[in-house]
Order: C-alpha cells, then sequence, then structure tokens
C-alpha cells in the first residue's frame, strides 16, 4: 500500500491561542489538494517509488539478524539522509512539480463540524465568547486527539511462518479498521464523552482496549491473528484488500473470540454482536445493504441471553458508490452519517490509500492517517507515557469527499435496544432523503425472496453456519421506478 505523499507540520488553526492546556503541542490541520488526472498517475508513481526506495532500508534492518544489529545507526543514517535530500532543495522542487503542492489550510470558521455523532462550532471567536464551551473548537481538538490512532509498526514479531515484521506499505486496511473496532470498544466501555487525561494514572479498561491491538499473537485484535482470521477473505501479509474484506474478517474473528471465551470461561475481548449489513446474495450481486430489524432483534438476544436481554451491536456496511470515483448523489448522505449519535465513521479513503475518516466539515472528510511508521510497542500498565501518546495524534487531516475511493465501510455502535431504535429512525429519514438512491436500507420484518440466515448464540455472526430462515425482497425497498445500473452498485 503507497503511503500518502504528504507529511503533516505544524501550523495555526482557527482555536488559535486556545486555554487548551491539555495538549501542550500545536495541533496540526492538513489538507490535500485536488489535482488533475494527470498528475495523479505521476503522483502514485513517484510516491510508490519514494515509500518503497525508503522502506528498502526500514525492512533490512527490520530483517538483519542478530550480528546486523551493529549496522543499524548506519542504515538509519543513510535512510535519514535519502529522507532529506528528497525533501529539500532541486529534488523537492521536482517533486512539487510532479505531485503539487501540499498546502496548509485551516479548517472553515464558519461552519460546524461533525465528529463521530458530535457537533461542533468552529468558530475561534465564538469557542471563546458567549457559545456553549462544550462545542467550542478547542473541545473538538480535544475529542479528536483522543481517537485512538494506529498506525503501521516496524519491529515486531513475525507473522505466522512469513519474515514480515513490518506492515509498512500493505496494512492500512486493516490498521484503519483496527481504529474504528478500537472506537466501537470505547463507546462500549468508556462512553462517547469520555476524553484521554494529559498523563498518568489512565483507566484501566483503556489501557486494556490498546492492548488488544498490539502487534503480537498474545494480542486479541493484532495484525497477525486478523490475517489469520482473514485468511479465506484473501488477506495475506504483504497484500492489500478491500472493505467488504475487512469486515467479514471481523465477523470471522468476533465469533473465533468468543467461542475461545466459553471454552476457557473467560471475557470476550468485543463483548458485542458483529453484524454485516449486506444487500441481495449477501452484497456480491449489488442493490441496498439492507437493515431487518427482525434479525438484528433475534441476534441481540441470543448473544448473550444470560447477562444482556438485547446485546451492543457493532454494524458494519460495506458499500461500492461508483466506479473510478464516488457517485456524487451519495455524499450528501454519507456525510449525514456522521450525525448519527451511533456514528463509528469510516473505512476508506483516497484510491490505494485507506484511511479512518472520522468527521466532517463541508465538502471535507476527515481523518486519521495510519500511514506513519512507528516502532512496534508492548503496552503494560508501567509503559513510558511515550508508548501511549503514540496511539494518540495531534494533526487533523482532511480530503474532499468527491476524492474518497468508491469502495468503503461505515461504521455505527449501538449500545442498546434504545439505541438501535434510534439508528433505525436517522437511518430511514437519510433513506427519505436518498431520491431513491439510499446507502442503505431498514425493515422490520423479512419479506419472501431471500432467505435471512438465522442463528443461534452459539453461531451469532456466522452466516455459513446459520439456519436459513424467513427472506425478504431487496426490490421493496427504495425507488422502484429507478433503473438498475442507475446508482453505480458495484460487485462488492
Amino acid at each position: 500500500m503507497r503511503d500518502l505523499p504528504e507529511r503533516a507540520l505544524d501550523s495555526e488553526n482557527p482555536a488559535g491561542n486556545s486555554d487548551d492546556s491539555r495538549d501542550k503541542d500545536p495541533i496540526a490541520v492538513v489538507s490535500e489538494e485536488k489535482s488533475a488526472d494527470t498528475k495523479s498517475s505521476k503522483a502514485s508513481i513517484l510516491a510508490s517509488f519514494l515509500s518503497s526506495t525508503l522502506a528498502m532500508f526500514e525492512t533490512r534492518m527490520e530483517s538483519s539478524s542478530d550480528d546486523c544489529k551493529v549496522n543499524k545507526p548506519t542504515s538509519y543514517g543513510l535512510s535519514t539522509a535519502v529522507s532529506n535530500v528528497m525533501i529539500s532543495g532541486p529534488i523537492k522542487r521536482l517533486q512539487e512539480r510532479i505531485l503539487g503542492t501540499t498546502r496548509m489550510e485551516a479548517l472553515s470558521s464558519t461552519s460546524e463540524i461533525w465528529l463521530l455523532g458530535k457537533c461542533y462550532n468552529a468558530s475561534a471567536e465564538e469557542s471563546s465568547g458567549g457559545a456553549d464551551p462544550g462545542n467550542s473548537y478547542a473541545e473538538f481538538l480535544e475529542d479528536f486527539s483522543s481517537r485512538i490512532w494506529i498506525t503501521y509498526r516496524k519491529g515486531f514479531e513475525p507473522i505466522g511462518d512469513t519474515k514480515f515484521t513490518s506492515d509498512v506499505n500493505w496494512g492500512c486496511m486493516i490498521r484503519s479498521s483496527q481504529m474504528l473496532v478500537a472506537q466501537a470498544l470505547l463507546s462500549h466501555h468508556l462512553g462517547r464523552s469520555w476524553r484521554k487525561p494529559s498523563q498518568k494514572p489512565y483507566d484501566p479498561k483503556y489501557i486494556e482496549i490498546l492492548q488488544l491491538f498490539g502487534d503480537s499473537e498474545a494480542c486479541a485484535f493484532s495484525v497477525h491473528n486478523l490475517l489469520r482470521a482473514g485468511r479465506h477473505y484473501g488477506l495475506a501479509a504483504g497484500s492489500w484488500l478491500g472493505p467488504y474484506a475487512m469486515c467479514r474478517t471481523w465477523e470471522t474473528i468476533t465469533r473465533a473470540n468468543r467461542e475461545q471465551a466459553d471454552l476457557d470461561r473467560g471475557k470476550e475481548s468485543l463483548p458485542m454482536v458483529v453484524y454485516i449489513v449486506s444487500g441481495d446474495e449477501d452484497g456480491e450481486q449489488g442493490g441496498a445493504p439492507v437493515v431487518c430489524i427482525d434479525v438484528v432483534a433475534r441476534f441481540c438476544s441470543s448473544f448473550n441471553m444470560a447477562l444482556h436481554a438485547w446485546a451492543p451491536i457493532l454494524l458494519l456496511v460495506p458499500l461500492v458508490l461508483g466506479l473510478e470515483r464516488i457517485n456524487p448523489r451519495y455524499i450528501p448522505l454519507l456525510q449525514e452519517t456522521f450525525s448519527f449519535p451511533q456514528s463509528l465513521g469510516i473505512l476508506g479513503g483516497k484510491p490505494g490509500t485507506s484511511t479512518y475518516i472520522v468527521g466532517v466539515q463541508e465538502d471535507k472528510a476527515l481523518y486519521l492517517d495510519p500511514h506513519e511508521v512507528q516502532p512496534a510497542v508492548d503496552l503494560k500498565s508501567d509503559s513510558s507515557e511515550a508508548d501511549y501518546i503514540s496511539y494518540h495524534c495531534r494533526t487533523v487531516r482532511h480530503v474532499p469527499f468527491d476524492l474518497i475511493d468508491p469502495s468503503l465501510a461505515i461504521g455505527f455502535y449501538c449500545q442498546d435496544k434504545d439505541d438501535f431504535e434510534d439508528f433505525c429512525s436517522c437511518a430511514s429519514q437519510l433513506g427519505d432523503k436518498s431520491n431513491g438512491a439510499p446507502l442503505f436500507t431498514v425493515t422490520q420484518f423479512p419479506q419472501p425472496s431471500k432467505a435471512v440466515p438465522f442463528c443461534d448464540g452459539d453461531n451469532v455472526g456466522n452466516s455459513r453456519n446459520c439456519m436459513m430462515d424467513n427472506t425478504f425482497d431487496v426490490e421493496n425497498f427504495g425507488d422502484n421506478d429507478a433503473q438498475p445500473g442507475e446508482d453505480e452498485w458495484q460487485i462488492l
């Protein structure tokens, strides 16, 4: 996977000299300019070459034997020297000529920002005036930097039987999905209003969540274990995958984790139903995905009847909303999903670069970028402050929505039945605004035409092991007069 070509620099932002004393370092705001198609092609080639060249030195270091460790400073120095050359002098001017410049641009000071279901006012003046301080720009920055940021790591234990000790250049979809699931766990255990403390001690639950995403087989949701769980969907070290395969991988690993917890009589790492919202033929023949309330009720009621009448649920909605570019008719709908209280954001980004999109302002998608390379760390309660800081980002990046890859996945977390009903209400209202081309639809009961899997408690989320019960007809939803190819739904 190619790295994003730009690097963030500290810059001024609308909150300027805010009173946010928790973060001593300035928070950068980075935008990506829209470039011509010819520049895009050249940018891809140059970005791939540069990232591959620099990654060669890192890979050589990581895969070397103990006898080569003495050479690490030399390799590191060479890599650093190459990096310095590439960002200075004539080489930098050549790069800017081909790629186009990366322009530092603050977010709008007049438009509201939606971040995972919460609305903020970006105006610096209103932030310091009589407006609600809980919705100020400074509060937005604190919220953004409290989201768990998971990036490329290097120097972890080899993946399976391979020699991969880093996921640089290929693991960004996995990292993006880890961030989305981490946010679901934060909402579940600590609530949406949780903010990272400025210093230790940290909440034990927060530490537990981070440890789930460590880079070893001992960590439940590590790159190592996700690759193993997703091998039937084409996941392999060194290879890229799409959002649909990633969603199915989370369904598989959650089921395996639950089965292991039952055997060991231990606690589950992801104590919620994982429900993949798909359309006709399990999303493989196109059609708007359908949330069937009756099916969800069965899943949630049978998940853990001993403890909850209705289990929490993580809904993942994989979509393909166009060919090479996203169909513009879907952009307003995608943007509005960030106003849902249940929003977990979007797995998506520019073609070839997966990111975790967490917010929106006007036509901008705000995201966390997994393409930063950091050393692997083994988080423990006595780990250094720097290790924890490496899981949080102070740089607000954004990209125009119309540059997002049309293949993406939306996530939602519903804490209980009331929360799910509120989600269904929001989704139905969104569908009413879609002009016959909804992102997904909601129905109460199955209709006769497509078999819906019914799973008992041991098979929740496992569509392959479920019995087929009632059925529903996707064609009954939305605008029946729409032409089949009008919405540009593609095979997932």
